[in-house]
């Protein structure tokens, strides 16, 4: 039996926990797909700002951060993560996420995605998240993230005006959710 480092694997894809040692390779990630985030998204790009935000996504139950890797190479691909974590009768999360700008148009982050679908709706034991609901709040412009969400059965629930600050002013938001009971469309993956 060999030993893997992730928490799950795909075709293509494995997805681990955050580490403070992928510190140098997730900024330079960063750095490099800036073009890619704005101005959707603003991940840590400098060591200082990495570890504090690895920290928070491995430590405590609020949150959960995944890295999505490719298998041939271990290089970082993208990064899931679920926010807000609320338990007892909720049993809900907000999803985080991005690709990184090598990776894009493969499928990668989407495979990434899926394998992080099944480990939030699996029972929290024997390691599962236990999980009942994801919600994914994507900015109506941003056509990516919203194609990556309905591509994987998520519902559009409704639009969330002024809902989070981002890029110095509040935005709207349009509110995506799947539960453990939807079907989710895993045809979506890509081959190759």
């Amino acid at each position: 039996m060999t030993f893997s480092t992730y928490l799950a694997e795909g075709p293509r894809v494995g997805l681990r926990s955050f580490r403070l040692a992928d510190g140098p390779e997730f900024t330079a990630r960063v750095r490099e797909s800036r073009e890619l985030h704005r101005p959707w998204l603003f991940p840590p790009a400098t060591l200082e700002e990495y570890e504090p935000y690895a920290a928070r996504l491995t430590e405590g139950d609020a949150r959960a951060g995944f890295l999505v890797c490719e298998l041939a190479t271990g290089a970082i691909a993208g990064f899931v993560n679920v926010n807000n974590i609320v338990r007892g009768a909720f049993q809900c999360g907000a999803l985080g996420y991005g690709a990184f700008a090598h990776t894009t148009g493969r499928g990668l982050l989407g495979e990434g995605l899926d394998l992080l679908l099944d480990h939030a709706f699996a029972p929290a034991a024997p390691g599962g998240l236990g999980l009942h609901r994801l919600e994914a709040n994507v900015q109506p412009g941003n056509t990516a993230s919203i194609a990556l969400v309905r591509g994987r059965g998520f519902r559009l629930e409704g639009l969330s005006p002024e809902f989070l600050y981002v890029d110095g002013a509040w935005r709207d938001h349009e509110r995506w959710a799947l539960t453990a009971e939807m079907p989710r469309a895993r045809g979506t993956r890509r081959a190759g």
